[in-house]
């Protein structure tokens, strides 16, 4: 091809590069104090590519995921909760708290796992709470540390046994 011919074709190239790029939107997250924790590492090379309906899109922080714009936010490396009162239940065979029951969201953190793991669910969408954290928790469970402590007074799920519950 002539040099004369080749200036646009390239010109054009990265003009359509350019374009492409601009599409691929990246959410800012702020990264847990312990993100760098390399348990945090095995768990992100774990996170899906979708959660129910949701794709994932790229998040500019280490051990973070979003998915949808985002309406589902994970973040690892958060400090551990102690034991408490808030529900507890075990959903893909992690234990979960479920904190902060607002208006507009719903968190949940990891419950006997360090590092902990923070999922915030943005309320009002057409999503499936269950499916999402289920999803991820499926995903996820193979990077993580073994647990130190388990749910004491559960929450009976459909994907395990009602193991009684306790006092705790």
């Amino acid at each position: 091809m002539p040099r004369s011919r080749r200036l646009p074709v390239v010109a054009g190239s990265l003009a359509l590069v350019a374009a492409l790029s601009g599409c691929s939107t990246t959410i800012h997250l702020g990264p847990a104090e312990s993100a760098n924790d390399p348990a945090c590492a095995e768990v992100s090379v774990l996170l899906p590519d979708a959660v129910g309906d949701l794709d994932r899109v790229w998040t500019d922080a280490q051990a973070t995921g979003a998915w949808g714009d985002p309406t589902v936010v994970l973040r690892c490396g958060v400090e551990p909760p102690a034991p408490s009162t808030e529900v507890c239940t075990t959903i893909g065979g992690v234990d979960w708290l479920v904190l902060d029951q607002e208006e507009d969201r719903q968190r949940l953190v990891t419950y006997g796992r360090e590092p902990a793991i923070e999922v915030i669910i943005r309320r009002g969408e057409e999503i499936d709470f269950r499916t999402v954290v289920e999803s991820l928790s499926t995903s996820i469970r193979s990077g993580l540390q073994p647990a130190t402590a388990r749910c004491t007074d559960r929450v009976p799920t459909d994907d395990a046994p009602d193991e009684g519950s306790t006092e705790g």
